[in-house]
């Protein structure tokens, strides 16, 4: 008996399923034949037949003849079993499901979502961000057995950045954008920005192999590594050390103004920095600065230039990415 319960248990969940779903059906047919007078029609023996076997027991449809009764144990022994059987397999594939999951081995299907390359304690903090900044997915791209952090809008790929197949298990070609970090520890600043551009490398390659284009943003530890970097095509890089270095000479000078660029770096504090599109009836710099400034924000930068505050009678381009400083109420207002 044990032997045959564990050969059922190994049998494919299809072939589970659908025995119990014929086994169900017949078995309607057949007590609807035993006794058409208590089960006028096929539906309700099968109504009585899948209260009999998930042990509901209404009692509302009750054999009356010995054949009819006869069946019913047997129904009790085999069909309690198959349920039993099919239900645990259910289980089994939510528990594999999570555990894939877990273990980065699932791909991920989504689009518009962010993707992050190598964990460190730089990684986390970003996410962080970006989970409140943004109502996307991320995708977390390393080699470690489990996920490193575990969130309802975060999915995990385990798997080397540089190999194809990985890159498209996190659908990467539809990704809003990819921040590559270096993973922690770090020994040496030349190994680990030579880690960095071998994967951004096989991040453009495989962009330009499939003709779309990939948005990337890359950790550089090492200033001379710059140039480098740039021939890889990259369209951001950030110098960790160097940020560092400069909140450091700035407080320093000026005390008390790293508060200020913390309140516009981290969404909890204060005001923040936004991006906003041009309005239709926006034709010189100064219509959007004085529209703005009658909301309460202030217009600082159209993609990186500063310098539109002295400029305001240029005509804004189509193509101009306006940021302003203002608390999230007043973003909301202005994009609405």
């Amino acid at each position: 008996m044990f032997e045959l319960m564990k050969k059922v248990i190994r049998i494919r969940q299809s072939i589970i399923f659908a025995a119990t779903g014929g086994f169900c059906v017949i078995s309607a047919f057949i007590i609807y034949t035993l006794e058409p007078e208590t089960f006028p029609n096929p539906f309700i023996g099968f109504w009585w037949v899948m209260t009999t076997i998930t042990t509901v027991g209404f009692g509302d449809y009750v054999p009356k003849t010995v054949a009819g009764q006869t069946f019913g144990i047997f129904l009790y022994v085999t069909g309690i079993a198959l349920i039993g059987v099919m239900i645990g397999k259910i289980v089994e594939a939510f528990s594999t499901y999570q555990t894939m999951k877990e273990e980065g081995k699932l791909d991920y299907k989504g689009k518009k979502h962010f993707v992050i390359v190598g964990w460190s304690s730089k990684t986390f903090k970003t996410i962080e961000e970006l989970l409140l900044i943004n109502k996307s997915n991320i995708v977390i791209i390393d080699t470690k057995q489990q996920a490193p952090c575990s969130h309802a809008r975060i999915s995990y790929i385990q798997g080397d950045p540089t190999s194809r197949e990985t890159l498209e298990r996190a659908n990467i070609l539809y990704a809003t954008s990819v921040c590559i970090f270096a993973s922690d520890p770090i020994h040496n600043s030349v190994e680990a920005d030579g880690k960095t551009l071998l994967i951004a490398t096989a991040i453009e390659h495989f962009a330009k192999e499939r003709n779309h284009p990939i948005y990337t943003i890359a950790e550089i530890l090492n200033e001379k590594h710059i140039p480098n970097f740039k021939h890889a095509n990259i369209d951001e890089y950030i110098l960790s050390n160097e940020v560092f270095s400069d909140l450091m000479a700035q407080s320093a000078i000026y005390n008390g103004s790293t508060k200020l660029f913390m309140q516009l770096l981290h969404r909890k504090q204060g005001d923040d920095i936004w991006e906003i599109p041009k309005k239709l009836d926006w034709c010189v710099y100064d219509d959007a600065f004085c529209a703005l400034k009658k909301l309460g924000a202030t217009l600082i930068a159209d993609h990186e230039d500063f310098s539109i505050v002295r400029r305001l009678q240029d005509p804004i381009p189509v193509d101009a990415k306006l940021y302003i400083i203002c608390d999230e109420t007043t973003y909301r207002k202005i994009i609405s």
